[in-house]
């Protein structure tokens, strides 16, 4: 009899203790368990791990030397174990020519439709390859815009917003600060003009030349400077504002550069392709009498019922066998709740949980059986609604003859499980057990888990009283995506939480249309509009001079290199470098802070040059990163090494835990008060020098967020958090939102997006949209007090939040 079990023994990845654990095939099993308790480890580290090494090993002979590369799980032995396939969650973040087409491959298929069923002009000479129908290639992209379908340019009231101010004044807001700045003026005076007259009293044509010119004369500067300090003249050479802001929104490799001159820029549909991205002699080929780019921009429910009747059609021809395909993969999407989408909708505006549902219905029209998928979260980001279309498709992929190792926090997926694996107790060095693996019910007898109390306690929390709104912040005629002249507001001093349907326009009103109207009033610009061209627009926004501060905490990664880590981005590592440079071995050897910096040649391994990892490529499959051959991971060179601060050096102390660090440091002020912060938002168990690329999106927003905290503040802060538990079990949701109504009792305005209902349960107020996601959505449904809200006849969250709070 073959054995129907995965049998892991001696599982020794990060923090799991030596663990055994038998786990049914043909199963669906969740992994469960605080963060940083093991899981993942065990799930991703461990079984996924294996399986990939053992599929390189038997591919090539020329594998095996990656494997040695990149390493083999730490564990003795797993028998039982079929192929596997990783639907993780992506950390990096897509391009903006990525979309929800290539991402599914659909557009492939849609660009086929096209090359050779599509309806061609009769003057049109030949058929167009399926590339001429792409805008990612330069057979297809619009040679105006590259394919990107909008172009940036500027106007005079983008680069000088008050014509009341002169030009000494800084009428042309556009200009570079400081010196550079004083340069072109003066260059200005030198070429003539006046510089001194109301920028809207100079001749049009004067205006015209100082902004838009092509020209670039040099001429001698005589600078006028305080009095004492040596006048030198100088050949200054002319450069217009225009020039200026799309040279260095173009070429500069300054972040900060580009987003300061990125908001005196316009953006606007291409003038040659109308915004359809595509060459003409694309666009004129049509399917339905539609061409590419509009059927592109259909929601995929339409998109599905369009080409419908070439679908059922009895005809075995090209159009319909590739109609009855799209058709199909379309269908699944929709089901998992994502029909509100269309194919040209760029990548980098979806969620991680929308992102991970798409690839997850590409696997399941794969047609591979005897598989273990191991998923990360798939639940991520999903309204409670849109969860059970969720739990059919994993059960179709069950049926299919596949087992699923689930990650899981959500407790509706987990109840719904055939198999559970609870790892704990706590995380880091307090987890790493196999608590309890087996059938779903059984862990009620088992006290340890932090897991049980959730999963079984249907007891509502009690209620809290909901604050008093000490203002309120209110957006009239919001229209952007599928927001159509929308009036919201948002309460002050209270607790809010933004509810509805995914894609029902809850990160548009919040992240960017909220985000951008208060930022505004605060004098910054957008936070980064390159994901999406199109902007708000906005007719009032009344009550934002209530807010002295905007702090904005989204999922995106603090760094897409292991360079980049928890204790470089909170500012602790500063703090770690001084300790070690305060030493007498390093004071003796004329050692400073920067030598304990793996980013300065002199300290750092030069193998790896300080990232502790080498890139690995793997030809056929995704690049990874490998322990460096030299300083096997420490970054750096054994001279550095040798200082030891409590017989402990540098590269000791960044692989320590926040908590282990917390005792280690607790004399260093500055290193303390990072580390405890990090505690406070339930992260004690990530290591100091753990990478960016190793990180989840839920766990890099706590990063910003604590790293937010440690910051005095004063005046009114408005703090925008956009799902801010996901990622995070049900007690770690717990530890987040002591903090998050700790600032609101300090004071401050919370507003999040969520679709937890029990952080939504303990809110001061609800903002609901929807009812559907896309077209169907994009209208405020239902606000007021949790209750209030619940009692909606109009909204979708109504029953899921009346269950959790006992209504």
């Amino acid at each position: 009899m073959t054995d129907s079990y995965v049998r892991v023994r001696g599982a020794r990845e990060h923090n799991l203790r030596s663990v055994d654990v038998d786990i049914p095939r043909d199963t669906v099993t969740v992994f469960t368990g605080v963060s940083g308790s093991g899981k993942s480890s065990l799930a991703f580290g461990t079984v996924y791990a294996e399986a990939q090494r053992r599929y390189l090993e038997s591919v090539a002979p020329y594998a095996r030397r990656l494997i040695h590369q990149v390493g083999a799980p730490k564990v003795e032995d797993i028998t039982g174990l079929p192929p596997a396939v990783a639907l993780e969650q992506r950390r990096s973040a897509p391009t903006s020519r990525s979309s929800v087409g290539t991402v599914t491959t659909l557009s492939n298929s849609l660009r086929m439709l096209f090359s050779r069923a599509g309806t061609y002009p009769d003057d049109a000479p030949e058929r167009l390859d399926s590339d001429a129908f792409s805008p990612n290639t330069a057979a297809g992209a619009c040679p105006e815009c590259h394919g990107l379908g909008r172009v940036h340019r500027v106007t005079e009231e983008s680069l000088v917003p008050d014509p009341s101010l002169s030009i000494r004044d800084g009428a042309i807001a556009a200009w570079p600060g400081a010196w550079q700045g004083k340069n072109l003026r003066d260059v200005l005076a030198a070429l003539g003009y006046d510089i001194d007259k109301p920028w809207r009293d100079l001749p049009a044509a004067d205006r015209d030349w100082i902004l838009f010119t092509d020209e670039q004369p040099v001429v001698t500067v005589h600078p006028v400077r305080e009095a004492g300090r040596i006048h030198r003249p100088y050949q200054g050479q002319y450069m217009s504002a225009k020039r200026y802001v799309l040279h260095t929104f173009a070429d500069s490799k300054s972040e900060t550069l580009r987003k300061r001159v990125q908001r005196y820029l316009v953006s606007t549909p291409c003038p040659a392709c109308g915004g359809r991205r595509l060459r003409p002699e694309a666009l004129a080929v049509t399917f339905a009498d539609r061409d590419i780019a509009e059927l592109s921009g259909l929601p995929l429910s339409g998109l599905a019922e369009l080409l419908r009747p070439t679908a059922v059609s009895d005809d075995d021809g090209v159009a319909p066998t590739l109609a009855r395909d799209l058709v199909a993969r379309i269908d699944v999407l929709t089901e998992l709740g994502l029909g509100y989408l269309s194919m040209d909708r760029a990548a980098p505006t979806l969620s991680s949980g929308e992102l991970q549902r798409l690839r997850l219905a590409t696997q399941l029209r794969s047609g591979l059986f005897g598989v273990v998928y191991v998923l990360d979260e798939p639940s991520a980001g999903l309204h409670p609604a849109d969860t059970e279309a969720l739990l059919t498709v994993l059960g179709r992929l069950k049926e299919a003859g596949n087992t699923l190792f689930v990650v899981e926090h959500d407790m509706d997926v987990v109840r719904h499980a055939d198999w559970i694996v609870d790892v704990g107790p706590e995380a880091g060095v307090h987890g790493g057990r196999v608590l309890h693996s087996g059938p779903v019910a059984d862990l009620a007898q088992v006290t340890e888990s932090a897991t049980r109390r959730f999963l079984f306690d249907a007891a509502p929390p009690a209620a809290r009283p909901p604050r008093k709104p000490t203002g309120q912040l209110s957006l009239h005629g919001v229209t952007l995506h599928n927001l159509r002249g929308v009036d919201a507001a948002f309460p002050l001093g209270v607790f809010t939480a933004v509810t509805g349907v995914s894609g029902s326009g809850k990160s548009t009103l919040v992240t960017r249309v909220l985000a951008d109207a208060v930022a505004g009033h605060l004098g910054a610009g957008p936070e980064d509009d390159e994901e999406s061209a199109a902007r708000a627009q906005l007719a009032e926004a009344k009550g934002v001079e209530a807010v002295d501060r905007l702090v904005r905490v989204d999922q995106k990664p603090i760094g897409r290199t292991p360079r980049s880590n928890l204790a470089t981005y909170t500012g602790l590592f500063d703090a770690v470098r001084k300790v070690f440079a305060a030493t007498d071995e390093a004071r003796a050897r004329g050692y400073t802070a920067g030598r304990f910096s793996f980013n300065v040649a002199s300290g750092r391994c030069e193998t790896c040059q300080g990232e502790g990892f080498i890139a690995v490529e793997l030809l056929f499959l995704p690049g990874t990163y490998a322990p460096c051959t030299t300083c096997h991971g420490a970054r750096y060179n054994p001279e550095t090494l040798q200082i030891t601060y409590r017989g402990r050096n540098v590269s000791d102390v960044l692989g320590m835990t926040v908590d282990t660090a917390a005792d280690f440091l607790a004399d260093v002020p500055a290193a303390a008060r990072s580390l405890r912060t990090l505690q406070d938002v339930g992260l004690g168990y990530l290591r100091l020098g753990q990478p960016a690329t190793e990180l989840s999106g839920g766990e890099a927003q706590r990063i910003k967020l604590a790293t937010e905290l440690q910051r005095a503040h004063r005046g009114h802060t408005l703090y925008l958090l956009d799902e801010p538990t996901t990622g995070l079990h049900p007690a770690d949701t717990e530890v987040l939102l002591r903090q998050l109504h700790g600032l609101v009792d300090a004071g401050n305005t919370v507003v999040v997006v969520e679709h937890d209902m029990g952080v939504v349960a303990g809110a001061d107020h609800v903002v609901d949209l929807g009812p559907g996601g896309g077209a169907a959505g994009g209208r405020i449904v239902a606000t007021g007090t949790p209750a209030e809200v619940a009692a909606s006849a109009d909204s979708r969250t109504a029953v899921h939040l009346a269950r959790r709070i006992g209504g």
